[in-house]
């Protein structure tokens, strides 16, 4: 099941998204998480805390869970 994420802004970091969506406790556990798990954004993997996400983006992480991106 994919869970809705919903964001105020245009987009969102792949930090700050993992915070939102409860995966991490911290925005400063981010690096060390995208270190430690695969990340998928839209079907591709990612590590790039930075990485500007928007609405109708797809993260899944897998033993995690899957998100969507919603505006």
């Amino acid at each position: 099941m994919t869970k809705q994420i919903q964001i105020s802004t245009e987009t969102i970091t792949l930090g700050q998204f993992l915070k939102l969506a409860d995966v991490i406790q911290t925005g400063g556990m981010a690096k060390w998480f995208l270190s430690e798990y695969e990340v998928y954004v839209n079907g591709e993997q990612d590590n790039r805390r930075g990485r500007k996400l928007k609405p109708n983006d797809e993260i899944s992480i897998p033993n995690i869970g899957s998100f969507i991106v919603v505006g």
